[in-house]
């Protein structure tokens, strides 16, 4: 298993990982939104290689408040899903967010489909 950052050459991996969670966990509307982020934001975001495949991928962004860091686009291979690569990714993602500097709050918008998740992984 490798965390590395995301580069631009993942795209079409991980626009095919969007759209094997499609429609189950994402809308068909929001890749335009996926695409955007992909390009324009996505300096702090991850592919979690297994075998040399990507099975999964998110990031994080601060938000207007430099005090609230967001975790976004979470996407796992549904065959991968439930092993747990997930949580590893997002538990990576925690450490790095916790070495920024005047960080107090971490925020998930997530769907009432993944909510069990984050809340299970927080518990932890």
């Amino acid at each position: 298993m490798l965390v590395r950052p995301y580069t631009h050459s993942d795209k079409p991996r991980v626009l095919e990982l969007f759209k094997l969670n499609t429609p189950e966990n994402f809308a068909p509307s929001e890749e335009k939104d996926l695409v955007d982020y992909l390009n324009n934001h996505s300096d702090n975001y991850y592919v979690l290689k297994v075998d040399n495949k990507i099975v999964c991928c998110g990031g994080y962004n601060i938000s207007e408040d430099p005090e609230v860091v967001r975790i976004s686009w979470d996407i796992v291979d549904p065959q991968y899903q439930g092993k747990g690569f997930g949580g590893e990714l997002t538990l990576y993602r925690i450490e790095k967010m916790s070495e920024i500097p005047g960080v107090k709050t971490l925020s998930v918008r997530t769907s009432q489909l993944a909510y069990k998740f984050y809340e299970n992984l927080v518990l932890c």
